[in-house]
């Protein structure tokens, strides 16, 4: 991991010191103090400790404003249970149980869909599109409304990139092949593959690996090449289809207590804000960097590429369609963010069609002739 700074957060840290530098008098350092407080929050993450890009990326965030703050504003990261589960993450968030958390929107997709959309949802943006949605085209704002009424502040913490559709014992050739299938996935992606028959299940990862050696389960996704390479899953269940087109490009953040957020010196949220923005800008990078020697090398342990047929893609993208209209028809806030994301994600495509698929498309013929 990179142990440089941003150049924000480096001038943050030059004004940090500079508070206490000599020829300011006893006022001016006492002012100084005031306004750089000693703080000690406390950032669960929704990420095992072995999953060093993500939980990394709290540990990471907690040493850039460390580091900003001159050790002044210290956050300790803890991995799930120490003390909330993932699954409590968000709400303990919001009752101010931990001050920060680190994981996907979608783990409080249960007490309103909206959340979901922060990361992603079936068919939604890829993960160039999610960020500039949320940077500089009115996601942010959009979802402030929504998070603070659950009193939340969202910062983007990382993207995963497209991930995979997951490992499966037997290969899908077909609508019919999803029939009754027990698939490790949740959230809107196991909605829309309820359709065809799909039962989903909840497993944690770390037991995914057993759930499909005792065939409990048919098929399970989790994240990609890198983590997925971790849990030896080619060994029980070979066939790896792609894309995981529920995610296609997964957005993380780090959740704040508003409360907290509020009573926050404007110093420490710019350098709170810079150091989240240098993180996701690093937990993509790496992904990006890691995942493909991690692919070979699940393939020469065993893997067998299948992309998803193109019934089962077309199909889905209805389905798709169909729970989010039956979500907008209840829940107001839904259909607000769901359009705009829609608006963006045509104008985002039709930039791509042009330009950056052309030449992809170009780029991944030519590579094959070295």
């Amino acid at each position: 991991m990179t142990t440089s700074s941003s150049p924000t957060l480096k001038r943050r840290a030059l004004l940090a010191a500079g508070l206490g530098a000599a020829g300011l008098g006893a006022s001016a350092r006492e002012a100084g103090a005031q306004a750089m407080p000693e703080l000690r929050w406390r950032l669960s993450s929704a990420y095992a400790k072995n999953l060093d890009i993500l939980f990394g990326a709290a540990e990471t965030l907690g040493r850039l404003v460390g580091e900003a703050t001159d050790g002044r504003f210290q956050i300790q990261a803890a991995g799930p249970g120490e003390p909330v589960p993932p699954e409590g993450l968000v709400d303990a968030v919001a009752a101010g149980t931990v001050e920060m958390g680190h994981g996907p929107a979608s783990l409080g997709a249960g007490k309103d869909p909206v959340f979901a959309l922060a990361t992603a949802i079936p068919f939604g943006l890829n993960a160039r599109g999610q960020n500039a949605w949320w940077n500089a085209g009115g996601a942010a704002d959009l979802f402030g409304e929504v998070f603070a009424k659950y009193g939340l502040v969202a910062l983007p913490g990382g993207n995963t990139g497209a991930q995979m559709g997951g490992w499966f014992r037997k290969e899908v050739k077909g609508l019919a092949d999803l029939q009754g299938l027990k698939f490790r996935i949740g959230g809107l992606g196991g909605q829309v593959l309820t359709k065809f028959g799909v039962v989903p299940q909840q497993i944690a990862g770390p037991e995914i690996y057993a759930a499909l050696e005792a065939k409990r389960i048919d098929a399970a996704e989790w994240i990609g090449p890198y983590d997925d390479e971790r849990l030896g899953l080619q060994k029980v269940a070979p066939i790896y289809h792609y894309p995981g087109f529920w995610e296609g490009g997964a957005m993380l953040h780090f959740w704040i207590n508003a409360e907290r957020w509020k009573s926050l010196p404007k110093t420490y949220r710019a350098i709170l804000q810079g150091a989240a923005a240098q993180v996701g800008a690093e937990v993509q990078a790496r992904y990006d960097a890691r995942n493909p020697q991690a692919l070979r090398r699940l393939v020469a342990g065993g893997a067998q590429l299948r992309p998803f047929p193109q019934d089962v893609m077309e199909a889905a993208l209805k389905n798709a369609n169909d729970v989010y209209g039956e979500m907008a028809a209840k829940n107001a806030d839904f259909r607000r963010v769901y359009e705009a994301m829609k608006t963006f994600r045509n104008e985002a495509y039709l930039w791509f069609q042009v330009a950056e698929y052309t030449y992809d498309n170009f780029m991944i013929r030519a590579r094959a002739r070295g």
